[in-house]
């Protein structure tokens, strides 16, 4: 193992095709093994800083570094766990370990942590990674997760929450994204599970449909967290409780950079709240120094389009337009926290004189579209504009004003 460490510091930005075609020159280096951590810290450089910082930990996998939570993603799920638990030194059994970062994280938070993982490289990796990490209060379990074997696997374990990351992939591969096409198949693992813990604590696609995992798992949903930071939706976490059965609820949740260091902007909703009105829709041409807001990943992902203007006070460009108004300047710094706010200096009808007036007053400048006939590198192409820092100009369809050339800084 030593030598392995060493390796794989001493040629952690060497190419690793290279490394395998000459592997001859190290006969003691289980070469796969090697370009795997050497891939695999990559991957951990700037997704979880303190595993790369080690020098000790080991990677079999590339697959699970890839897919692994980050620092941000990981501390707020143990935030969360701590929170659902509703006490300190709960148990977590982890059903679906990988790489093992997330039971890492409930650990730090937990008195008990189980790691369970199917696959047995990955689970002798983490034995040995737990130890370098100093992690002394996670056990590690071997065993696929099935009914058949779930009594044995958590018999004596007793946990608070059950946590599941189900895999995304199914036959050669291939991205699936149903409840049901993943491993395990937590619907039909549902009850079993229930009977050893009131808490489920699931991690879905950022890519699920809300409604319908809601839908499919039942009316024990609590919460759905949808997480984003890095202007990425990064997570949807469900919460299931056994002893639950009114409407869930849904947090969209943007964690800034320096989280935790700075609190994570929550906008929270129940689904019933966003049908109750219709957002108010813009009826007049937007003016000089209006404020242009358009929201962050998590919120576009929660679909509360309507309820983003009834609670932050705007008006909506269009129902289909997720855009949003204000003449309030005070309220930009609080937006940007839940995502992008740019201050008009022109709005005018969209048609080729007023394309041709801001592409040669503006050759430098971002350029977005939405619902025109047209996208968005088609209307950079007709602006003539190269990327820059001069304006961003949106091309924007408004319900009763038609489609609008809204020049920004």
């Amino acid at each position: 193992m030593k030598n392995l460490v060493s390796f794989v510091q001493e040629h952690l930005e060497d190419d690793v095709t290279r490394l395998i075609l000459d592997r001859a020159k190290w006969p003691e280096i289980d070469m796969e093994l090697a370009a795997a951590c050497i891939e695999s810290r990559r991957k951990l450089r700037n997704k979880v800083q303190e595993w790369y910082a080690n020098p000790e930990l080991v990677f079999p996998v590339r697959l699970s570094a890839e897919q692994c939570s980050s620092t941000a993603t990981g501390l707020y799920k143990s935030a969360l766990a701590e929170r659902i638990a509703a006490r300190k030194q709960f148990t977590l059994a982890d059903l679906t370990g990988g790489l093992g970062v997330d039971s890492w994280f409930f650990s730090k938070k937990a008195g008990r942590v189980l790691y369970n993982e199917m696959q047995k490289p990955l689970c002798e990796a983490a034995e040995h990674n737990f130890k370098a990490l100093g992690s002394d209060n996670i056990v590690i379990s071997h065993n696929i997760a099935s009914i058949e074997t779930i009594d044995a696997l958590l018999g004596g374990f007793y946990p608070d929450i059950i946590y599941l990351d189900p895999a995304r992939r199914g036959e050669e591969g291939r991205k699936v994204f149903l409840i049901e096409e993943c491993t395990p198949d937590v619907l039909g693992l549902k009850e079993s599970l229930f009977k050893h813990a009131r808490h489920i604590l699931l991690k879905l696609s950022p890519m699920a449909d809300i409604s319908m995992v809601c839908s499919r798992l039942g009316e024990t949903c609590r919460e759905v967290h949808i997480v984003a930071t890095g202007g990425e939706c990064k997570e949807l976490l469900v919460w299931m409780d056994r002893e639950w059965s009114g409407e869930y609820s849904i947090t969209a949740a943007e964690l800034p950079a320096d989280y935790p260091a700075s609190e994570p902007v929550i906008f929270g909703f129940r689904p019933e709240e966003e049908k109750e009105k219709p957002a108010e829709i813009c009826g007049t041409m937007p003016s000089e120094g209006t404020l242009l807001f358009e929201p962050g990943k998590a919120l576009m992902k929660s679909g509360c389009f309507n309820l983003i203007g009834r609670k932050l006070d705007m008006i909506k460009l269009g129902r289909s337009t997720h855009f949003y108004l204000t003449e309030d300047a005070r309220k930009a710094e609080d937006l940007r926290k839940l995502g992008r706010v740019y201050r008009i200096i022109r709005c005018v009808p969209l048609d080729k004189r007023s394309i041709k007036d801001a592409g040669r007053t503006y050759p430098r400048a971002e350029v977005t579209a939405r619902n025109i006939p047209m996208d968005t590198d088609t209307l950079r192409k007709k602006l003539g504009v190269t990327s820059g820092d001069d304006a961003h100009i949106f091309g924007l369809k408004a319900d009763t004003l038609g489609n609008l050339l809204i020049i920004t800084v």
